[in-house]
């Protein structure tokens, strides 16, 4: 176990002097590799590196991935935004805090489209924050909105994060796709719950204005194509229509149609720009799964994963114990690493142990991701909150005051879901996804 534990410190280490995430994740298992190598008197454990990056990625549910990708990367170069933002500002209304809870909404209807908490943020963020600051807003409220907001996205189907889990311990990705709606929506009423007080302190600027029934029409109109994506990837789930893959397929043909047919915001010299970008992205997602197999492999060979179960039940055989060491640990570590490397190497290490304390695996699949994704706002080295102070040129230390209010209302939707099963569970109960 120690061995392990060095490993996984010798990672963080990599990470926090500003080494590549996928770079740390090989690293660290090739340091793990030659450990083992030099007890071994026969065989070349070296050997493991390619076997450990083909079965990593060598899943057809992984195809998903970049799938969403491609349909968020069209709909975005479609004018989404713009439509989406106008949409979210006409549903708040002259609700006090206006266009703060306007972001909000706005990003919960992105993540539905893109699944990326930091696509989300540059998008949503390259458009609210200068008008947040336009109408009166500080800097650093303006950044911890759109940064703590933007994380809603990967709970919110599409996830990318969910389609590792499901890979990583073989669990339904439609159940798990289907059992974030509710944590998701949950986040965003606290994130507005969290602006509506802060307002009491800060009055923040709010609109008076209405806009006329046309130009309500006209905007319901614009927004409708966009919010069909997520409409018909959740509903073809649920309808056991199509899997989670297939979805995403269908979610490229619709962005297609859109983009090229309907709004005919794009040309076709857009679409090589397009398959670059989304290659980009998908390369970078599968070369820091495949290397993360590799630690992950590593780490089973260290019997980690049994160690830490031993220790667990050690501490307390309660899994209302196990679920506060667990948030607790999920925490810390997506405050400091990608998403999705976290998952490859903690779902299968730490999910097991879930079900021997007879949690569901689909329960602590949105109990991890929710852990991962407040961490991609949360100080020091949350993503979100660089790439939106970033935005704002704000300084790092301010946003990450500011934020602060807004993690402490997603921790506290996190333990609601953590204890009360219910959340996630009902809706994949209900469509029979889980029994």
């Amino acid at each position: 176990m120690i061995a392990g534990l060095l490993l996984i410190l010798l990672l963080f280490v990599l990470i926090m002097i500003g080494v590549p995430v996928y770079i740390s994740l090989g690293v660290a298992g090739t340091v793990g590799l030659a450990v083992i190598s030099m007890g071994q008197t026969f065989g070349n454990p070296f050997i493991a590196i390619p076997q450990s990056i083909y079965s990593g990625i060598g899943f057809f549910p992984l195809l998903a991935i970049p799938l969403f990708i491609f349909a968020g990367e069209i709909m975005n170069r479609s004018g989404i935004t713009d439509r989406l933002v106008r949409f979210s500002v006409m549903l708040i209304g002259r609700m006090p805090a206006s266009l703060a809870n306007a972001n909000i909404v706005a990003s919960m209807f992105f993540g539905g489209i893109t699944g990326s908490a930091q696509a989300d943020t540059s998008a949503i963020g390259g458009v609210l924050i200068p008008a947040m600051e336009k109408e009166g807003y500080s800097k650093e409220i303006s950044v911890a909105v759109t940064a703590s907001s933007s994380t809603v996205g990967p709970i919110i189907p599409p996830s990318i994060m969910m389609v590792i889990y499901g890979v990583s311990v073989g669990t339904s990705i439609g159940a798990l796709f289907i059992a974030g709606l509710i944590p998701g929506i949950l986040i965003g009423l606290a994130l507005i719950a969290t602006v509506l007080i802060l307002d009491r302190k800060h009055k923040f600027p709010r609109r008076t204005g209405s806009l006329p029934l046309n130009e309500k029409v006209a905007i319901t109109r614009d927004a409708f194509w966009p919010l069909g994506m997520p409409l018909i990837i959740v509903g073809g789930i649920l309808g056991g229509v199509v899997t989670p893959t297939e979805a995403g397929a269908l979610a490229v043909l619709y962005a297609l149609i859109f983009g090229y047919l309907i709004e005919r915001s794009l040309k076709v010299a857009d679409m090589p720009v397009m398959l670059k970008h989304t290659a980009m992205l998908t390369a970078a997602v599968m070369m820091i799964i495949s290397c993360a197999k590799i630690l992950s492999y590593v780490l089973t060979i260290f019997q980690l994963p049994m160690m830490l179960g031993s220790f667990f039940q050690t501490v307390s055989e309660n899994p209302i114990i196990f679920l506060l060491l667990v948030n607790i640990l999920l925490l810390v570590i997506g405050t400091f690493m990608d998403g999705g490397a976290s998952v490859i190497i903690m779902a299968p290490i730490l999910t097991p142990i879930a079900l021997s304390y007879g949690i569901d695996p689909i329960h602590f699949g949105v109990i991890m991701v929710l852990n991962l994704i407040i961490g991609c706002g949360t100080p020091p080295l949350g993503l979100c909150l660089f790439i939106a102070c970033g935005i704002a040129k704000l300084p790092v230390e301010k946003g990450a005051k500011a934020i602060l209010p807004f993690i402490a209302a997603e921790i506290f939707i996190l333990f609601l879901v953590t204890y009360i099963p219910w959340l996630a569970m009902a809706l994949p109960r209900y469509f029979g996804f889980a029994s």
